[in-house]
């Protein structure tokens, strides 16, 4: 016999995560965990990693739901943490290299082969600033400025590092074909 899930609004869900009802706190964490995880994988291009990542995270909602101003989406804003905390994570600080001569290209021709599987092999054979950079702006739609603040590199390292993430992405596809 199947049931009928009655799925709280986001009003609802944040108002029952902080008055601590658990009905709540589950719905909220089975809402974005999948969302959430893929985002941090691809962040982390490691698995157990990324399991770190989506746990501290929501450790992180659930502790500070109470500073959530609502002025974006719940899940927005569940996103910002989820990245943050996973930048955090990277063991090493990302290489960035400044890189002056770089072409403007809007648009990158990937083929007409090209799946979900060899794409995600892909982007994790980038170099950790090309896949990180790549993930947060092409992936997630972040600006450039807000990848500049998050991981603590200029704007121009920013977009040149997206240039050679899909120079790069390109050459790697067509190596797996």
């Amino acid at each position: 016999m199947p049931t009928t899930e009655i799925r709280m609004t986001e009003t609802e869900l944040i108002e029952g995560c902080l008055a601590n009802d658990r009905l709540a706190q589950r719905e909220l964490y089975q809402r974005y965990k999948d969302a959430m995880y893929t985002l941090a994988y691809r962040v982390m291009n490691e698995g157990e990693l990324a399991n770190d990542v989506l746990q501290e995270g929501f450790v992180k909602v659930f502790r500070n739901l109470h500073k959530f101003r609502r002025e974006s989406t719940l899940g927005a804003w569940i996103k910002t943490i989820i990245v943050r905390t996973a930048l955090s994570k990277v063991k090493r600080q990302p290489r960035f290299e400044e890189i002056q001569d770089h072409h403007r290209s809007g648009y990158v021709d990937w083929g007409t082969r090209l799946d979900t599987e060899y794409l995600e092999r892909a982007i994790g054979n980038l170099p950790e600033g090309y896949r990180m950079v790549f993930v947060l702006v092409e992936v997630e739609g972040y600006t450039h400025k807000e990848v500049a603040q998050l991981l603590g590199i200029s704007v121009g390292t920013s977009k040149s590092q997206l240039f050679y993430a899909k120079k790069k992405l390109r050459e790697l596809i067509n190596a797996m074909h």
